[in-house]
């Protein structure tokens, strides 16, 4: 670090960025708003220069990464922050743009702040994507919620044997009518509204299809490679590994863990250990997943006909890693339960143990991608 180092901080909207900068010499000064457009951005690089000297940072939030793309671009140093380990003054009432930038500045000239990762354009929009399927999903769960308790509002329930959502319960629901135009209309809007999500999500899951085929070999590789764990298909590994990223800048899966929220939280002070639910701080998408995926483990080990269809081909320490899994949280469901765990502290459990296996397997294919990253491509 060179003594003109400039640490530059950014308090981003969507119309307008403040701008302050704190010096090594201790000084601090607001330099200003400046729209959030990149022309103004490059005047703003260019007042401040050299390039070379210029640290510059920015909470993540809704704007993105469009602004750390341009920086880059530019040749300009630019980290993204995490929001919620920003240091917070006790009694701190006062928050304005001016305020927020110099804090960022000045804790970020002290290396008080703590950077997210970013992903590049491609990892992005593919992240984009799976979760716009999530959404979908969440919506045709919505609908059909709508639907069901509309036709118990009015006295129709499914047939015994018919479970919901089949062949069967389709035929069910075209048998239906109503005598009253509202009601028929009604019940009409609410079948479209299933059937338009069921629609999205067929649509959806082919993009990802189709993005993961034109994903890097690495990633690939991952994708493929989480597939052998059990509770673990293609759109859940595809899930988890947008969510995460790059595996291997996590040194253990501790830290992994860490980052998706599902460790314990701990009050302790002295000979008094405190330990209570999860701390829910990381990534709520991945921890979502992860629970979904925990479910298959309350079942004995086994190799069912999907799994072994989705092994084939994957290098033999990979299989062994998913049945050590297999072995191991298996186990820990059943040695949960007997001693009187709630089922959803245990599946809780579970997952996060789950999380260190997930670990184990993307950090060996990444590693192997480094050392002979030709083997991938073939």
């Amino acid at each position: 670090m060179s003594e003109n180092t400039r640490f530059v901080g950014l308090d981003v909207h969507a119309k307008s960025i403040a701008v302050a900068v704190a010096e090594l010499d201790g000084t601090e000064r607001f330099v200003g708003k400046i729209p959030n457009k990149i022309e103004s951005i490059r005047k703003l690089v260019k007042k401040l220069e050299p390039k070379e000297a210029l640290r510059v940072c920015y909470e993540a939030g809704p704007c993105g990464y469009v602004l750390y793309w341009q920086l880059t671009a530019m040749g300009v140093a630019c980290e993204v922050i995490a929001p919620t380990l920003i240091p917070v003054k006790a009694g701190d009432r006062v928050k304005t743009d001016r305020k927020d930038a110099l804090k960022l500045a000045r804790c970020y000239r002290s290396g008080d702040l703590t950077a997210v990762w970013v992903p590049d354009a491609e990892h992005e929009a593919l992240r984009d994507v799976v979760r716009a399927c999530e959404a979908a999903k969440k919506d045709q769960r919505k609908a059909r919620h709508r639907l069901q308790k509309f036709l118990l509002r009015h006295g129709h329930q499914r047939p015994i044997g018919v479970n919901s959502w089949t062949a069967k319960h389709g035929a069910w629901l075209n048998s239906l009518t109503f005598e009253i135009c509202a009601l028929q209309s009604t019940f009409t809007d609410y079948r479209h509204e299933v059937e338009h999500a069921g629609d999205r999500i067929i649509r959806l899951k082919a993009a990802i299809d189709e993005a993961v085929e034109q994903a890097p070999a690495e990633l690939r590789a991952v994708i493929a490679g989480l597939q052998a764990l059990r509770g673990i298909a293609k759109t859940a590994a595809v899930g988890i590994v947008v969510e995460v990223g790059k595996f291997s800048r996590f040194p253990n899966p501790r830290q992994l863990m860490g980052y998706s929220g599902a460790v314990p939280s701990e009050h302790s002070s002295g000979d008094d250990p405190k330990r209570g639910g999860i701390t829910k701080t990381g990534n709520s998408h991945l921890r979502r997943l992860l629970v979904e995926s925990a479910w298959s483990y309350r079942h004995q080990p086994g190799m069912y006909s999907a799994l072994r269809k989705r092994q084939k081909g994957l290098a033999p320490e990979v299989s062994e890693i998913s049945w050590r899994a297999q072995v191991r949280l298996s186990g820990r469901y059943r040695k949960l339960c007997a001693r009187g765990k709630p089922s959803q502290k245990v599946i809780t459990a579970v997952a996060r143990e789950l999380l260190g296996f997930i670990w184990e397997i993307a950090a060996h294919i990444e590693q192997q991608a480094e050392q002979a990253p030709e083997a991938l491509a073939a």
